[in-house]
């Protein structure tokens, strides 16, 4: 806590505050838990919608899914934790989101990860951290048997010694079944799940600084089959339920006083009749505790009969802890005596901080690297290296398929998951950090709008974007630039889309002695489409359309990256362009047009192509003269400009395709046939690249596990 918080804290209550009371608010006040740095600009993206349900006290968002039911969503991270323990960290990151979507009363569904490290091909401790961050998710998703869908993983030196390990979800249920969060005088808190420990005390604070000292005793301990075990309780009782929160960052401390604010009541506990792991532990300890798989619940009279008897039914502790009164206070007790006593909407809303915001200096140089004749090597080099290999190590470990509700598996731009209404659910989550850094404004709207492409690949509109954004610390007047910007370029596109924020999450301090990690905002979007596409991979004969305008913007490519250059001009999001090139995608996947869709992102062209080759083991002839633009063999090989889109058309729906392009005056380019055994890339007669289809599957496909094993 700061020292003008501390003074805020003693003029508000009129007195010097109790220890329990400063330990209570310290976590509270946290940056992790209070957003103080960065609500003043997170409270201006829009939240509403139609289809989004609201409601007091929510940990998850959700929307209406149609026919009665709906999709709940959250995203989170566990970037300290797992940089310290990564087994650990990721594991409890996992148990932590899957808790958010229980609170509403929703079976989890899906989970995502979005994994970032230091440079895995030359820094062994990144292959440990990776290593054991994948097994952590792995574990703890399949025990509790929800599939691992989708996500991303990146790699960087700014992350060297540190990792960043978000975590999405998904859930799934009916609107009538919803916990609705309410709580009336004379109902019970009821705190359920595993025992109060030692683990994670101080949690919070210790992802509100720099990480300086692998304090393992903030790291908490996971326990998956007590959540798998605690999820059937509150499935089989949320009837009864007035209201349920996860005790997550802060534990009691949070869940106790953001629960009694957000509904309006007051809230007496008693740290005794907490069950713990430990005996002799202070109330101190007990209230600010994060150990996992824990839940506090609200019901009245009937309802705790009910849970209990559920409890014991599937072996979970539980323990009446309190009570809910008209006050407005959160009372604490320990043998007798009160030992905190504040106003719950004191200690709920922490004083915010303006910190200084202040534009670095920077130049976009129109420059790059010196052009190649041959671009072969750079697009192995590319194909085989951390950025663009097959990520089907880490995701093999993950059961994906479990629950049977996965009709395309992850590996492609977006899963896809039937829902029990028929329609399907399209989830994507993405972030470009290099970009980021080099203008956060484009570079955070192009995360945005690359999650959206993911999404209309697979004939799905997107309907709701979660933002999870990671940067340094708000002290640096540069860095908070940075997240307003970001935060400005969310706002618009969502307005722009009518794409509503229905939830997320601010982690700062993201900094080693090394100093801050790039600015890393990443991007969870969510489509739904009224039927399963007929995609699948291209085939020979097979025409290859290339849809969008091709831009001279370079800057934080991985072509630039790859050949060391630092510089030039970011990709900028048309919006305009982007709503109405999405919008056809989706008409020709769902009117079956498209034999095989793909998106353009990282890697530009090059990329996208060899793909679409190894997916379908067929090579390619492309002539890039005939691209939009007609861009030169660099930047029509490597731009990563946005909005763009890869289609592969058989003989057959040429003629529709183009006609269904040219009625919604979509720029576009013929640019090659499916055939052979090999990738050709020319321009207008002259060889830019040629690589054998098998020997890039076999660098692209066994990499990534090569440099695992060396780490």
């Amino acid at each position: 806590m700061l020292d003008s918080e501390r003074l805020y804290l003693i003029q508000s209550l009129g007195r010097e505050p109790t220890d329990v009371e400063e330990a209570i608010v310290s976590a509270e006040w946290s940056e992790h838990c209070s957003y103080k740095s960065s609500k003043q600009y997170i409270r201006t993206l829009p939240h509403d919608a139609p289809h989004v349900v609201t409601g007091a006290g929510l940990d998850s968002g959700v929307i209406d899914a149609g026919d009665g039911y709906v999709l709940t969503a959250h995203i989170e991270s566990h970037n300290h934790p797992s940089a310290v323990e990564p087994y650990g960290g990721a594991a409890t990151g996992v148990g932590g989101i899957i808790r958010d979507i229980i609170s509403a009363g929703t079976r989890p569904i899906a989970i995502l990860d979005g994994l970032r490290f230091g440079m895995i091909d030359a820094d062994p401790h990144a292959a440990w951290l990776l290593r054991d961050a994948v097994r952590g998710i792995a574990d703890y998703g399949n025990c509790l048997g929800i599939p691992t869908v989708s996500g991303e993983t990146a790699f960087d030196e700014c992350y060297t010694g540190y990792a960043l390990v978000d975590v999405g979800a998904v859930g799934f249920g009916r609107t009538d079944k919803l916990i609705r969060n309410r709580a009336e005088p004379g109902d019970h808190m009821v705190l359920i799940g595993g025992p109060t420990g030692y683990d994670g005390v101080g949690g919070a604070q210790f992802a509100s600084d720099q990480l300086e000292s692998e304090d393992r005793s903030a790291v908490q301990i996971p326990d998956p089959f007590i959540e798998k075990m605690m999820l059937e309780v509150v499935l089989e009782c949320r009837s009864v339920m007035h209201a349920l929160k996860d005790l997550g960052g802060g534990g009691l401390a949070c869940a106790v006083s953001e629960t009694a604010d957000s509904l309006g009541v007051g809230i007496s506990m008693d740290t005794d009749m907490v069950h713990t792991r430990s005996s002799g532990m202070s109330p101190s300890d007990i209230m600010v505790s994060e150990s996992q798989e824990r839940m506090l619940c609200v019901v009245d009279d009937d309802g705790l009969a009910a849970l209990q008897r559920s409890c014991k039914k599937f072996r979970v502790p539980c323990s009446v802890i309190g009570k809910v009164d008209d006050t407005g206070e959160m009372l604490v007790t320990h043998s007798g005596r009160a030992v905190a006593r504040m106003p719950a909407c004191l200690v709920a809303h922490a004083p915010l901080l303006d910190w200084p915001v202040r534009q670095p200096y920077t130049t976009e140089d129109y420059t790059g690297p010196p052009p190649l004749q041959d671009y072969t090597d750079t697009i192995k080099t590319m194909m085989g290296g951390p950025h663009q290999c097959s990520r089907h190590w880490i995701y093999s470990q993950y059961d994906h398929e479990v629950g049977i509700r996965t009709v395309r598996r992850p590996g492609g731009d977006s899963p896809l998951l039937r829902l029990d209404n028929g329609r399907y659910l399209a989830i994507s989550m993405d972030g470009n950090p290099d970009h980021c850094q080099m203008n956060p404004y484009h570079g955070a709207m192009g995360c945005f709008e690359e999650a959206c492409r993911n999404v209309r690949c697979t004939g799905a509109d997107p309907v709701a974007m979660l933002d999870h954004l990671q940067f340094g610390s708000p002290e640096n007047p540069h860095i908070m630039w940075g997240l307003s910007q970001s935060v400005r370029a969310l706002r618009r596109y969502s307005l722009y889309t009518k794409i509503p924020c229905i939830g997320g999450k601010v982690s700062l301090y993201n900094e080693t002695d090394r100093g801050p990690i790039k600015h890393s905002p990443v991007i969870m979007v969510m489509g739904l489409a009224a039927t399963r596409p007929a995609t699948g991979p291209a085939a020979a004969g097979d025409t290859l359309f290339v849809v969008g305008h091709t831009r001279a913007e370079m800057g934080g490519s991985t072509y630039h990256t790859l050949r060391g250059h630092i510089g030039g001009i970011c990709p900028r999001v048309d919006m305009a362009a982007s709503v109405r090139n999405g919008r056809c995608m989706t008409r020709l996947v769902r009117e079956g047009v498209v034999h095989t869709i793909h998106d353009i992102s990282a890697g530009g062209l090059a990329a996208a192509v060899s793909r679409m080759c190894i997916d379908g083991r067929v090579g390619c002839t492309v002539d890039m003269a005939c691209m939009p633009d007609h861009p030169t063999p660099p930047m029509a090989l490597f731009s990563e400009s946005h909005s763009r889109y890869l289609l592969a058309v058989s003989h057959d729906a040429v003629s529709q395709c183009r006609r269904i392009l040219d009625s919604e005056s979509i720029p576009y380019g013929m640019v090659g046939v499916f055939d052979g055994d090999a990738i050709l890339m020319e321009t207008a007669g002259r060889q830019a690249a040629r690589l054998m289809v098998d020997k890039v599957l076999l660098s692209w496909g066994e990499s990534l596990e090569a440099m695992v094993r060396r780490g």
